[in-house]
């Protein structure tokens, strides 16, 4: 029922943090985590502590979940470009009016990561000096260190089933 009142509403009345999370397909408990780490995301809150939010905030949140969810950027980064470019520029990222990295077209599809990160360091001089630029040797080491993860998780599991199993034999 929710999700249909959110569809009939106006563009321009406030919506429940449900609506929220439904339109911005995150769960109410990342809406009230990321309340917590950008300053700049402040619903109104009723009795109760019932939260809603206007048309600005839900620009806001849109542009946070892009630069989180589709540029890949920590919290700390999308902090930075909220504080460095204010409020402002991320909503326009919310509206879809603005894009972190320039549109790839032609030949640009192919680019490799060299190019895609040097091309966005022209464009946005946040990501100049943060470390962004990955040499062949610390490629290496992250592959390394990816593999090993990837090898704990795989033991973390089987360790876990297990436990599992021992548990369920000797409860039975």
């Amino acid at each position: 029922m929710g999700v249909a009142l959110a569809a009939e509403k106006s563009p321009a009345a406030f919506r429940t943090i449900s609506e929220v999370a439904v339109d911005l397909d995150v769960p109410q408990h990342v809406l009230r985590f990321w309340e917590t780490k950008f300053p700049h995301v402040k619903p109104l809150k009723r009795a109760g502590g019932r939260r809603y939010y206007r048309p600005e905030d839900l620009d806001l949140l849109r542009g946070i979940r892009s630069l989180l969810y589709t540029d890949g950027l920590t919290i700390k980064g999308a902090q930075k470009i909220l504080r460095e470019q204010g409020p402002r520029y991320v909503m326009e990222l919310g509206r879809g009016a603005a894009t972190l990295l320039p549109a790839r077209r032609g030949r640009d599809r192919d680019m490799d990561f060299a190019e895609t990160t040097e091309r966005a360091s022209n464009v946005h001089p946040f990501r100049r000096d943060s470390g962004l630029a990955v040499t062949d040797t610390e490629r290496a080491h992250f592959s390394t260190l990816l593999d090993e993860l990837l090898d704990l998780k795989s033991r973390l599991k089987a360790a876990r089933r297990g436990v599992s199993t021992r548990a369920s034999t000797t409860m039975g």
